[in-house]
């Protein structure tokens, strides 16, 4: 073995600003757009019936959204929801086209998976038969966690819209 150290990238060979921007640009609009289409995908599913029925226990349960039951009737609050995340999808597709409606589509990500990932401390998502917390239950719990991520990423996606030109 020789005397001299090797580090991970002489070794590799792996430096190239241009690649790496192209990565990062690619990144960058997969990002923006899969979020995008899971706020299209789950907000247009908020307009069935199955789908008001199954969200139901989960926004009773929390302070941040249970008034929703007082204003709107279980499918109307479902509804109310579902336009909320098309409307913040749509903005998130249009953030290309003009800056502001894309720190608006950002914020509105950040509100929807703030809220959702909240649900974590509201529903009854910690499985008893496993002792507890740490251990999620399938539904809602494992349901849930992934909010965590989309919650970071909609974070990311404000903070590209407030550096846009």
């Amino acid at each position: 073995m020789s005397n001299k150290t090797l580090t991970v990238e002489s070794e590799l060979k792996f430096s190239n600003p241009a690649l790496s921007q192209n990565i990062t640009t690619f990144g960058d609009h997969a990002l923006r757009l899969s979020i995008a289409l899971i706020l299209l995908w789950i907000g247009a599913m908020k307009f069935s019936a199955y789908e008001a029925g199954a969200i139901e226990g989960l926004i009773s349960s929390s302070p941040l959204t249970s008034w929703l039951y007082n204003v709107f009737s279980l499918q109307g609050a479902s509804n109310f929801i579902g336009a909320f995340e098309i409307a913040t999808a749509i903005a998130i597709i249009l953030s290309p086209i003009n800056r502001l409606i894309g720190i608006i589509g950002s914020l509105g990500a950040i509100a929807t998976f703030a809220v959702t990932s909240s649900l974590l401390f509201t529903a009854p998502v910690w499985e008893a038969t496993l002792g507890g917390f740490p251990a999620l239950n399938v539904v809602p719990g494992q349901f849930l966690v992934k909010d965590i991520v989309l919650l970071a990423a909609s974070v990311t996606l404000l903070g590209k819209a407030l550096k846009a030109k």
